[in-house]
């Protein structure tokens, strides 16, 4: 019997607990209604799209610069990689890891320099 209250304790746990959160949004939402400014008078300025303060004009067809991205890519990429570094100089300070690790990451460093030396040699790194 002790297993069984127990079972239907933890659904009325969480039967109170989506009661306890509809009950919150109900309430947020209702409070949102009442106590937000209301000015229904249209204009043509009001129903106008707003581009940061700039009158919307000519074509929505624009061209971004692919160095952008690029510069992007490559600094994600770089990043993640630098994120593989902290464990690697947790782990080499633990017996047994030492030349190992040392091998593992000299060969991982050897990546890492060869995809920035391609970037590089190609011209990516330019700015102009």
């Amino acid at each position: 019997m002790r297993s069984v209250d127990s079972y239907l304790g933890s659904y009325a746990t969480l039967g109170l607990l989506l009661g306890v959160g509809v009950l919150f949004l109900v309430v947020a939402f209702g409070a949102n209604r009442l106590l937000r400014p209301w000015r229904p008078a249209p204009s043509a300025g009001k129903t106008e799209t707003y581009e940061c303060g700039v009158d919307p004009v000519g074509s929505d067809w624009a061209q971004a610069q692919i160095r952008y991205y690029v510069y992007a890519f490559l600094f994600v990429i770089f990043a993640v990689e630098a994120v593989f570094l902290f464990p690697w100089a947790v782990v080499y300070a633990n017996p047994g890891f030492g030349i190992v690790t040392a091998v593992e990451m000299g060969i991982f460093l050897g990546i890492l320099a060869l995809g920035i030396l391609y970037a590089w040699r190609r011209g990516v790194l330019r700015w102009t």
